[in-house]
């Protein structure tokens, strides 16, 4: 079973940056990866995910533009960089994997999750 660990989040101002890490232990990374978040009293919701080389990289219209994510499988880790951060980016951040090579948006297609990192943006 991999571990998803999640780090780099916290706090950051409006218009800041902030650059997430979810690093895979006990196995490699699995096809797809992706972000979710779920902000308090709201459901989760996809942020970005992306196929195994790269080729095929999906944003939620909300952070398009502003984010980016990226995978490096050598040392077994994503990130997402996060740019020109608002506040509604407020959220507890996971990262999650899945075995399909098409990287889905459906939270349900992932089977690995990490504890999530909170990052929290002041206005």
């Amino acid at each position: 079973q991999v571990h998803l660990v999640e780090s780099g989040g916290g706090l950051a101002q409006a218009g800041g940056s902030l650059r997430l890490s979810c690093a895979a232990s006990g196995g490699a990374l699995s096809n797809t990866m992706a972000w979710f978040r779920q902000a308090p009293r709201n459901e989760r919701e996809f942020v970005a995910s992306i196929a195994w080389n790269a080729d095929r990289i999906y944003y939620d219209d909300s952070v398009e533009g502003r984010f980016t994510i990226s995978r490096d499988n050598a040392k077994n880790t994503i990130y997402l960089q996060m740019n020109t951060l608002q506040s509604t980016d407020t959220a507890v951040y996971y990262c999650a994997g899945t075995r399909l090579s098409n990287p889905t948006t459906w939270s349900g297609a992932y089977d690995s999750w990490g504890q999530g990192t909170q990052v929290t943006v002041s206005s």
